[in-house]
This record gives structure tokens, sequence and C-alpha cells, in this order.
């Protein structure tokens, strides 16, 4: 129950919160079904972000990830086939962390880099195809699509608008993928039905905190968040 709150909190409120509702998944389930359970009530509190959110979306940068997050998904479909999440966990982990470090270091890697890396067709490449093979091994392209959207320099309101409409697209997709995978189930839809109540209340609470959280304080929530979930995916 207290996970499904922090689904819709992360959704309406600080993205980057929902990979460590992935680890606590990870925890309470074994890995691989963690993964199918997840997925759904990600998609209802997309639906709530996405309608509230439906104005303050950046649809330049969502088109650009497009195709590669589409060749992400596909990767991830073909690994999650022949390897457990459990295997990717640490590889998610050090790749969020990397890109972190990325970002915080932005500053002292010069000014020519620092204005050419959010225009970077590469950088736009890599993310994109990191973000579809995070999210469909293992649902974290949380932290991914956090870095991402802090180097475009979007304000709070676009960074959450943005990032639903991202994720609403990329899980949707994945549903008959991980029907076809056995991971999701009737006995998994069933007991997320018993859940959805939860997200909405915490959406609701994501919503009106970041009314009033300001600009600084939520870029530094977003990444000690995406943080502390790459750090609990190292350490299993």
């Amino acid at each position: 129950m207290f996970s499904a709150l922090l689904i819709g909190f992360a959704k309406a409120g600080v993205a980057s919160m929902g990979i460590l509702v992935v680890a606590i998944f990870m925890m309470i389930f074994p890995a691989r079904e963690s993964v199918g359970i997840l997925l759904p009530l990600l998609i209802v509190g997309d639906l709530f972000a996405v309608i509230y959110y439906r104005r303050n979306v950046v649809w330049r940068y969502l088109f650009s990830l497009v195709p590669w997050v589409l060749v992400g998904i596909l990767i991830g479909y073909l690994v999650l086939d022949i390897v457990t999440s459990e295997q990717l966990k640490p590889m998610i982990g050090i790749l969020i962390l990397a890109l972190i470090l990325l970002h915080i270091s932005r500053e002292k890697l010069g000014e020519r880099f620092v204005k050419l890396l959010p225009k970077s067709k590469i950088f736009t490449f890599s993310m994109g195809v990191l973000a579809g093979f995070a999210t469909m091994i293992g649902n974290a392209a949380g932290g991914v699509m956090a870095i991402y959207l802090l180097v475009k320099g979007l304000p709070k309101r676009e960074f959450v608008g943005t990032g639903a409409w991202f994720f609403l697209f990329v899980n949707v997709i994945k549903v008959p993928f991980y029907i076809s995978l056995g991971i999701i189930t009737v006995e998994s839809v069933t007991f997320n039905l018993w859940l959805i109540p939860a997200i909405l209340i915490g959406a609701w609470v994501g919503v009106r905190m970041i009314k009033i959280m300001p600009q600084k304080v939520f870029q530094i929530l977003v990444l000690t968040f995406a943080a502390l979930g790459a750090i609990r995916l190292l350490i299993g």
C-alpha cells in the first residue's frame, strides 16, 4: 500500500522517486515477477499525470527520443527472455549513477560541452536506447529520464508533464511483451486493482507538493532519489 502511494506521488510529483518503488517491489516480490506486478500500477499513475499535466509537455524532446526508445525496448525484450532482472540490476544502477555524475559535473566540463550536450544527437540516442532498455527489463527508466530532462533544462511542471507522456507511451507498449513473457497474469492484475485507490491518493499529494516546491529543491530531490534508487539496485 505504501509503495502504491509512492507510485502516485512519483508520477505527479518527483518522477525519479519511481526507481525507489522499483527497488521496494524487488525486495517484496521475486525480481522478474515484480516487474509485471508494477507495470499496470505505473500506467494508472501515468494516466493521472497525463490528464493533469496535459498542457505542460515539450513534444520535441519526446519525438526525438521515440525511435531510440523502441530500439531499447526491443533489446530489453530479447535480454529479458534469457536472463533475470536480478542479473541486470547492478548494470542499471551503475549507468544511472554515471549519468548523475555527468549532470553534476557539467559546469566543470567546459562551457562548450555544457552548451552542446542538450543538443547532441549522440546524447539523445544514448538516452533513448538506455531508457527503453531500462524500462523494459526492470521499469527502471526513471533515473535515466530524470537526467535527460534535467539536462534539457525543463521547469518542474514541464519536467513532470513531458515525463508523464513518455512513460505512458513506453509502459503501454510494454504490456503485450510482458504478457507474452508470462510476467503479467490474471492474478497479478487482480492484485493491482486493490492498489489503485492508494495510487490516486499519492498522485493528489504529489500535485499539491509540486505547486509549492521551489525549482532548485525539485532538482535536488530528483537527483537524490535517482541516486538512492541506483545505489539500492547496486546493493541488491
